[in-house]
Formats: C-alpha cells, sequence, structure tokens
C-alpha cells in the first residue's frame, strides 16, 4: 500500500512558501482570537515535488478512461474530449452567478437555449427542461409531469405504472418515490416486452409505462409504435429511459414514435467525465400537451434576448433543483453537440453499434450470449459456460479483468441474464482496444478451464485484492475488509 502524505512528511520540507509582508501587521488583527487554534495544526512537512508524486501514484491506483477501456453496460463511459475542460473553466463561464441580472448573462443563457432547442431536435420532443442534475432525478422529474397530467384531467383513478423485467433499478424506485404502484412486465423469448402479458396488465388504473430503448439487453424495442397505441387508449403516457440513447443519435427520434417524456443523460449519451456520483445532468424532454407541466423556469428569448421564463409557474410541477441546473455539465454538452454536428452524431451512435457487434462476433464462441442476434451499442453475454464446466463465475471474471488492465463490465444485470455480463465499448474505442479487450477475454476464458483456482484468487496485482462485499456493507470501516 501507499503511505499516506503525513508519513512522506520530513521536517524542514516545504511545498510552498508564502511571500514577506510590505506591512509587519499582527496576526490577532487578521484573524479574531476566538477564530485562532489553542495549538499548531499538524500538517504534513512535504515539498512540492512530494506531493504531485504521491497524489499522481494514488491516482494511477484507480481506473480512468484515458487509462483504458471502460466497458459499463448501460453507463456509456466513452473519452471525453479535452476542449470541454477549457471551455467550461472559462471565466465567463465559471465565474458567472445564478443571481447576475439575465442582460448581464446572455451568453450562458444562450447556450441553455440552444441546448434545449438541439435536445428537442435529437428526440423529437417539444421543449426540454434542463433543471435536473442526474438521470435518477430526470426520472423522478419525468414521472411528476406524469402525475401532473393526469391530476389536471382529473384521472386520480391512474395509480399504476408498468415497467419491464429488465428496466434499470431505478425505474420502479422512481415510480415508488412519486407514489404510483409497480406492476413488472415479463420479456418475452426475443428479449423485448411480452406485448400478450402487456394487454393483461393495462387498464383504466394505468397512469404509464417506463421503457429503456435501446433495452439493457442492447435489443432496440421494435414493437414501440404498438406499445404506444396500448398505452394511449387508455390516457396512459410513456415515459423512456434515455440511459441508451447513445445508440440512437441522429437514427431516431424518441418523440416520433410514440414517447411522451424522455430524460437524457447528458454525462453517458453527450460525454462529461461522470462515475462515483457526479457530476451529472438529466434533461427532460415533454411532447406538447405536456409542457405546461415542466419545472420552472426554462430558458425563452424574445426580441430583448434571453430570459428565464416562469410563464408557466400556475401548472409546473415546481422546481427539482435548486437555480438552472448543472451548467458546467450543461455547457460540455452543448460544446459536443456543436462540434459533432448532426452527421457526427449520427456517426457516433453507428460507430458504438459497429463496436458492441464486434466485440459480441469476437465472444460468442467463448461466452454464453442469450440473444446473439444483432444489438444496439451493447450487448449482454455471461459466464453460465464456465460456471457449469469449471465452477468460475462473472464476478471472477470481472475480477480477473482487472489484472489485464481493463474496467470489469456490468455484471449481475440485467437481472434476467443469470451471471451477465453487459459489455459497451462506445464509439470512442479503436479498432486495436476492442481487440485487446477481446483477446484478454478471450484468454480468460481458457484460463477458466486450464486453472480455474487462479480466477478464484483474482485479482492479484491491484491494490486492493478481493473486497468482502457482505461484511464492507455491514462494517463501515476505512480499512477494507478483504478476504485474501
Amino acid at each position: 500500500m501507499s503511505k499516506t502524505i503525513f508519513e512522506l512528511s520530513t521536517k524542514g520540507r516545504k511545498g510552498y512558501t508564502l511571500p514577506a509582508n510590505d506591512v509587519d501587521i499582527p496576526l490577532d488583527e487578521i484573524i479574531p482570537a476566538q477564530y485562532k487554534r489553542e495549538s499548531k495544526a499538524r500538517l504534513p512537512e512535504v515539498s512540492e515535488l512530494d506531493v504531485m508524486r504521491h497524489f499522481i501514484t494514488l491516482s494511477h491506483k484507480n481506473h480512468f478512461i484515458e487509462k483504458g477501456l471502460y466497458p459499463l453496460g448501460s453507463c456509456t463511459m466513452k473519452y471525453n474530449p479535452k476542449i470541454h475542460e477549457v471551455i467550461a473553466r472559462y471565466s465567463c463561464f465559471a465565474n458567472a452567478h445564478p443571481y447576475q441580472p439575465e442582460e448581464t448573462m446572455q451568453g450562458a443563457l444562450s447556450v441553455m437555449w440552444e441546448l434545449q432547442k438541439d435536445l428537442s431536435e435529437i428526440s423529437g420532443m417539444a421543449q426540454v427542461t434542463l433543471q435536473p442534475v442526474a438521470g435518477a432525478q430526470g426520472e423522478f422529474t419525468g414521472i411528476k409531469i406524469i402525475e401532473a397530467y393526469h391530476k389536471a384531467k382529473g384521472n386520480t383513478h391512474k395509480d399504476t405504472i408498468i415497467v419491464p423485467d429488465s428496466a434499470h433499478g431505478t425505474n420502479p424506485a422512481t415510480c415508488s418515490l412519486v407514489g404510483y404502484k409497480v406492476k413488472e412486465l415479463k420479456s418475452d423469448a426475443n428479449g423485448r416486452c411480452d406485448i400478450e402479458h402487456l394487454k393483461t396488465l393495462v387498464d383504466e388504473n394505468t397512469a404509464g409505462f417506463m421503457l429503456t430503448n435501446p433495452s439493457t439487453l442492447g435489443l432496440f424495442e421494435t414493437q414501440v409504435e404498438e406499445i404506444s397505441r396500448i398505452f394511449h387508449d387508455v390516457d396512459a403516457l410513456i415515459y423512456m429511459d434515455g440511459a441508451n440513447l447513445n445508440a440512437l443519435l441522429g437514427i431516431v427520434q424518441p418523440g416520433k414514435t410514440g414517447f411522451d417524456v424522455i430524460h437524457f443523460n447528458l454525462h453517458k449519451t453527450f460525454s462529461t467525465p461522470h462515475g462515483g456520483g457526479g457530476p451529472g445532468a438529466g434533461p427532460v424532454g415533454v411532447v406538447e400537451k405536456l409542457v405546461p407541466y415542466l419545472p420552472v423556469p426554462i430558458v425563452s428569448k424574445n426580441d430583448s434576448g434571453y430570459y428565464l421564463d416562469y410563464g408557466h409557474e400556475d401548472t409546473s410541477i415546481g422546481k427539482v433543483h435548486t437555480f438552472y441546473g448543472n451548467f458546467a455539465v450543461l455547457l460540455r454538452a452543448y460544446v459536443y453537440i456543436k462540434m459533432l454536428g448532426a452527421k457526427g452524431l449520427r456517426r457516433a451512435s453507428e460507430n458504438a453499434i459497429i463496436n458492441a457487434n464486434y466485440l459480441m462476433a469476437r465472444l460468442k464462441d467463448y461466452y454464453h450470449i442469450k440473444h446473439p442476434e444483432y444489438c444496439m451499442h451493447e450487448f449482454v453475454a455471461d459466464s453460465s459456460w464456465q460456471k457449469k464446466a469449471n465452477g468460475v463465475n462473472t464476478l471472477d471474471i470481472a475480477k480477473r479483468l482487472l489484472d489485464k488492465g481493463f474496467h470489469a463490465p456490468t455484471v449481475y444485470f440485467p437481472l434476467i441474464i443469470p451471471e451477465a455480463m453487459m459489455i459497451e465499448p462506445t464509439e470512442t474505442e479503436s479498432l486495436d482496444s476492442l481487440n485487446a479487450f477481446a483477446d484478454a477475454m478471450i484468454e480468460i476464458a481458457q484460463e477458466s478451464k486450464e486453472n480455474p483456482e487462479l480466477l478464484h484468487e483474482a485479482p492479484l496485482t491491484t491494490p486492493v485484492r478481493r473486497v468482502d462485499d457482505v461484511l464492507a456493507v455491514k462494517k463501515l470501516d476505512p480499512i477494507f475488509p478483504i478476504k485474501n
């Protein structure tokens, strides 16, 4: 393990020397006595070089996209162009204050207005709110809008939302948080919505449907227009979980296929560094009849310029976040969209789809794939062959991948595929990196036959070995309980 910064401390070393004061001012005149420590602060004595080496060493113990492939299915961990970071740090944006008069923040408001318009065009929706700061908060906002729509119509009997068995776990949680009952829809043999089962679930009490398209299986829901008719016939609304929108850019506009509400994961599809809880942005788009229920304000434009529009405050669900959203994330998404343009966005999705299908083709002879048809931006393999033959499971494979320099894919999800490995390479990976990942997976498949115990012990080369997950949850100790 690395030494702590205190263990690197050597008396007399300095990382920075403050310039001498021109005027000798007693410290008590600068800092009142009640705010001063009684004893000298215990700080490490280290040089600037010590500090740099310490934190760079720590950073290399983590995995990050610049270090290697990050194939987290349904998370779209693509490379984030550094031009985004440069522009997000421009003082005109970074130093803007949300309480500034509107006439002094026309540039920032114009970015938000254009981003609203661009997301509307990409999704086929009438209007977009930029306020939600996470995908899950976007879901919450969308379902609250559905609730507001039904309340305005007096549909007080509509108390249920239907969710597929392949859905992200946040979907049923969101419905429950808003106050809806949840019914689960089964997938059919082809991994898509079971239409016959759906017809038995939908009734006058149905408020809506949450669907991820393409699904977490990486499959496009080809029956979405029929599904839309089934729900709209009972005045229910359809919500699209936009976590997998990276497969549809410039190819499909969800609003044109029957969806009424959609959220965007800007930090995924539109490229902002994320992971570990943030930062994020989850804007929500709606069809025309739902615009009155959007959070306020949205950004509008008139002859005088851009302004914060509270025009539908009486019908709005209210604010879902302080001020106007995670502006720096919105700015990065804006730059991403403007740099690529319509053709570039479509090409990004096409490349993501090609990359996923290439990986699936390389791995299909070594890992079981329940739905081997052409996928979208991701696919789901599993370790059922390895588990049956040699007792090697998905966790073993994921841990062994760490030894080979790759982050593991999403594992054990979706829940409807036992021992699942959901793999999403994204469009930013080259053929070389795809082949390196495929080679590593094939090597692991071979190791599972020749030396399964090696996989049970993996990872062998990481700073922290295999963690006892059960004990770690029960005992929240900064020193992780280690099995090995």
